[in-house]
């Protein structure tokens, strides 16, 4: 940006000002700016961050690629060292000195706007370096006293991410002779603390985050905005716009969820912008050369509807014999339901592994088992584990899932009529459950996309190349404070592999287990409370809803109507129910059964409340009887 020039003459005021810059200076000022960043291994965040750099035009150049990482454990101590050394190491060979270079890290890091605006923001600094700024001094508290103070805004340096003239940067690391696994912050924060240096190098801190946002300790500063199709970061506290995001230190979460929407992967007018993008189409593919794929399915408790869990297996729109079953049942009470799958159909699948009740392993021992089966196997190409709640309707759901061509994915699952979800959008300070600011939104199908979220849990495809190369490690379920699912997420988290969920498609359910009781012949028929969707399409008849719009209801005689209401499986298990109960009436007029003790019409019978199920039919005769009786007797109510 150039300044006026002012003269100052008694009562006059002159500004002269300097011609406006033209397109060509620029041009030629964003093509002087070169992004350098450290990246010595490939990873989510870092994919992540280049998106978001050729989103905006940005040149970058990339050290350490393949080297090995030396530089320490960020979250456990001060590290870093090896970045200054490589960023040491490449400025020895740049020469023109116009060349503003733009230091930071990748794999936290999202740009939220372009070079036009951080050029333009860090020349109105006036100064030749700008490091970005934090609320929290790290990693040496005794070093605060020694911190310039500032009229507004953050006093204390931030190492992951700076910008400056080329001579200057040089000028500044040019005293580095530390170890890989020195601190970086620890060097620049000591630089900046000397007066002189920092007057040498002309440093200064962007303390209201108009370049640089560091997260940590700033949570609570910076929200999502939503504008003329433009997504940014705003820092509220100050009422800034930062151009660079950085999800430093314990933020990584936070970073992930700012980096569903920057910039712009999600608008309120287009959508998910990046949902289509990196897909692994299937089509063109042969049978033969489709993934192979081991389906992992575990039992662990007393579930309704295990025979239209596996029904809906064998649905699913992929080539069996690409297939590979590991199937873990815990339960003596769903064994029928398994062997008679696995008789009648389980010549259809390459091959199948079963872990019975009476093997005695745990749910932690059983995943691992099913993880480690793909990860031997030089074939698997991707693990997909769905517990037996799960309700598949979506028959392409596996196809769609690896189209995804994501490390994690699991397809969106809700419980019927309730928020609770196969996934978490956001994590509490123990770790637990925390509903995002966009859980509800996503559940309810206000935002469709493909979401990065710190938990998935109950049916998700996991890239086989992983279990080789990240997730190696046989224990990936154990915990001896976590349920499996969150341990072997929390190792996922801790190694930065990102775990998506998407609600791009409609893919089924999740059953409620509560209440579920064993003590019947077809426990199923006892749902219609606990899971009333599952119920209707187990036993309603497929035609009950086109009763009136198809006029389906035929007239034997007057007055009474005859319509579908029971499909053939309840009907069958409906008379199976009561031959298993098998304590008939003897047809007499005497019945203790009933108030009174007497029946005028005596049958030979058994009571719905015999067999506990009187509050079910009840149910039953409310919700699908009534509203029939309703429309064909005018002005007729009943509460059954």
């Amino acid at each position: 940006m150039r300044f006026p020039s002012l003269l100052l003459v008694p009562g006059v005021f002159l500004c002269a000002l300097s011609p406006p810059t033209s397109r060509a200076e620029q041009r030629g000022s964003e093509e002087k700016l070169l992004v350098v960043t450290v990246a010595t291994k490939e990873t989510d965040g870092f994919r992540r961050f280049l998106r978001s750099a050729k989103h905006f035009n940005y040149t970058v150049k990339v050290l350490g690629r393949g080297q090995k990482w030396r530089g320490g454990d960020y979250m456990s101590a001060p590290g870093g060292g090896q970045k200054v050394q490589l960023l040491k190491e490449a400025l020895e060979e740049m020469k023109d000195e116009d060349k503003i270079i733009l230091f930071i890290d990748s794999y936290d890091v999202v740009f939220a706007s372009g070079p036009k605006e951080l050029l333009k923001k860090f020349k109105q600094t006036r100064h030749k370096v700008v490091f970005s700024s934090e609320t929290l001094i790290w990693p040496d508290r005794h070093l605060e006293d020694k911190h310039p103070h500032v009229m507004e805004g953050n006093r204390f340096l931030g190492s992951g991410g700076f910008i400056g003239y080329l001579p200057n940067i040089k000028e500044m690391i040019s005293d580095w002779s530390g170890k890989d696994d020195d601190s970086d912050q620890l060097f620049f924060t000591k630089i900046y603390i000397d007066a002189a240096k920092r007057k040498s190098i002309n440093i200064t801190l962007d303390s209201k985050c108009r370049l640089f946002q560091n997260l940590h300790g700033a949570l609570d500063e910076v929200v999502l905005k939503f504008e003329d199709s433009r997504v940014r970061a705003r820092n509220v506290l100050y009422d800034t716009l930062p151009v660079i995001v950085h999800g430093n230190g314990p933020t990584k979460l936070q970073i992930n969820y700012l980096g569903n929407y920057i910039p712009n992967t999600w608008t309120f007018e287009s959508g998910c912008t990046v949902c289509h993008e990196d897909l692994r189409p299937l089509t063109a593919l042969k049978e033969s050369e489709y993934p192979l794929v081991v389906i992992g399915i575990f039992i662990q408790q007393p579930t309704p509807f295990v025979t239209v869990f596996f029904e809906r297996l064998l649905k699913l729109q992929y080539p069996k014999n690409r297939l590979k079953l590991f199937i873990y049942n815990q339960e003596v009470h769903h064994e029928r339901q398994v062997s008679s799958f696995l008789k009648d159909h389980g010549n259809l699948y390459q091959d199948v592994k079963f872990i019975g009740p009476e093997e005695e392993m745990d749910g932690a021992e059983s995943r691992n088992l099913g993880f480690d089966m793909c990860r031997k196997d030089a074939d698997c190409d991707y693990f997909f584990s769905v517990d037996i709640e799960v309700v598949l309707k979506n028959e392409n759901l596996l196809k769609i899932l690896i189209e995804q061509n994501l490390p994690i994915v699991a397809p969106m699952i809700t419980r019927s009529g309730r928020l609770w979800s196969n996934f978490w959008g956001a994590l509490s300070a123990d770790g637990y459950y925390a509903r995002s600011e966009d859980y509800v939104d996503i559940v309810q199908g206000r935002r469709v996309g493909v979401w990065n979220v710190p938990y998935v849990s109950s049916v998700y495809l996991v890239n086989a190349g992983l279990l080789r190369s990240e997730l190696t490690d046989y224990n990936l379920f154990n915990s001896d404070v976590l349920d499996p699912d969150m341990a072997y997420c929390h190792t996922a988290r801790s190694k930065g592999i990102f775990m998506y969920v998407t609600n791009m498609h409609s893919f089924g359910r999740i059953l409620s287990t509560e209440n579920y009781q064993t003590n019947h012949l077809h426990n199923d028929l006892w749902q219609i409370f606990e899971n009333p969707v599952d119920w209707q399409e187990r036993y309603i008849h497929e035609n009950y809803t086109l009763i009136m719009k198809n006029k389906l209801i035929e007239t034997p005689c007057p007055d009474v109507y005859w319509f579908p209401v029971f499909s053939e499986v309840a009907c069958n298990h409906l008379v199976e129910e009561m031959e298993h109960y098998g304590k008939w009436s003897g047809g007499a007029n005497v019945d203790t059964r009933i108030q009174g003790g007497y029946e005028n019409v005596p049958t030979i019978d058994i009571h719905m409340n015999q067999i506990n199920f009187e509050k079910n039919w009840h149910k039953f005769l409310l919700e699908y009887i009534a509203p029939i009786t309703e429309k064909m007797y005018p002005g007729y109510y009943t509460k059954v």
